[in-house]
């Protein structure tokens, strides 16, 4: 076994606990009402990480926090790694609306922040709305999710990465907002031992951009689709493959790697372990079959 097969990630995704599924919102909702459930939730990770899995991979939100709490509680959080992608868009979307709009998420989160004790963080979150400074308020923001995360998960936990969503990356590069990489980047890695991160659907052209802003490749995660098929591979499987590549080492968590369920794990994984500079992957489960028979298949084949 080779050092970056003992460093690969194996990881739950939070997907299923989310009611969330790439294909449709009814085979979403036929998962089953027991992950509703924090607890269950819970339990499904705990499972899976009997059977080889060996981190949780979330979008922040109260409900994948929660599930945090439970594994806390279980003493589960020793022994694995979190990965965090903020923000959580459909949370916020749901808050303002509850809370009358922009002003009054904004009220909550600067109530909830105070509560917690980040008054330098409400400082700077003012100060940047008054000179309409996108780092300060990034840098508010990120402070506010990190103290979410660790009221959740305490402060002891194996926070590995955070990583920005999807939404936020790809939108930051379709207008080459340069500062926001670099402001994010430079901001997480003021927090010891936390890597910064990059969800995208855009793979490559997210490479060459950090590339072109002098970001240092080996000190980034980047989470990005990779599965035999190519489904979310964009723009093509074969570019994301050439730009994989050329990458300096393993710094990729490869997401999708089941095409929504068009592949079956055994499909998926004979793909992924030909590819070169993949740090990690990450499945979500519903059901404690999925939880039992994928996660030891990933170990087996990924690990050995």
């Amino acid at each position: 076994m080779n050092e970056n097969d003992r460093e690969r990630a194996i990881l739950v995704g939070d997907n299923p606990f989310l009611g969330i599924s790439h294909l449709s919102q009814n085979r979403a909702r036929s998962r089953g009402k027991n992950l509703d459930s924090p607890e269950h939730c819970a339990y499904l990770i705990s499972m899976s990480v009997e059977n080889g899995a060996n981190g949780f991979m979330f979008s922040v939100s109260d409900k994948t926090l929660s599930i945090v709490e439970e594994l806390r509680k279980n003493g589960m959080l020793d022994s694995i790694d979190l990965y965090c992608i903020v923000p959580y868009a459909y949370e916020y979307v749901r808050l303002a609306t509850q809370a009358g709009g922009f002003s009054g998420l904004a009220k909550k989160m600067f109530k909830e922040m105070n509560f917690s004790g980040k008054i330098t963080g409400i400082f700077r979150g003012l100060m940047g709305v008054v000179k309409s400074d996108i780092a300060s308020l990034m840098k508010v923001y990120l402070s506010y999710e990190i103290s979410r995360i660790m009221s959740s998960a305490g402060e002891t936990a194996n926070l590995k990465s955070i990583l920005l969503h999807q939404v936020v990356t790809d939108l930051a590069l379709a207008f080459n907002l340069e500062s926001i990489f670099k402001t994010y980047v430079e901001y997480i890695q003021n927090y010891n031992g936390i890597k910064p991160g990059f969800n995208t659907g855009n793979f490559p052209y997210l490479v060459k951009k950090l590339k072109e802003w002098n970001i240092d490749l080996s000190e980034v995660v980047i989470a990005a689709p990779f599965n035999k098929v190519g489904f979310q591979m964009n723009p093509s499987k074969e570019e994301c493959e050439k730009t994989l590549a050329i990458l300096p080492g393993p710094t990729v968590i490869a997401i999708s790697i089941l095409a929504a369920g068009y592949l079956t794990p055994m499909e998926a994984v004979d793909y992924i372990r030909g590819l070169p500079n993949i740090k990690g992957v990450v499945v979500g489960v519903s059901k404690e079959k999925h939880a039992h028979e994928t996660f030891k298949l990933l170990k087996e084949k990924l690990t050995s």
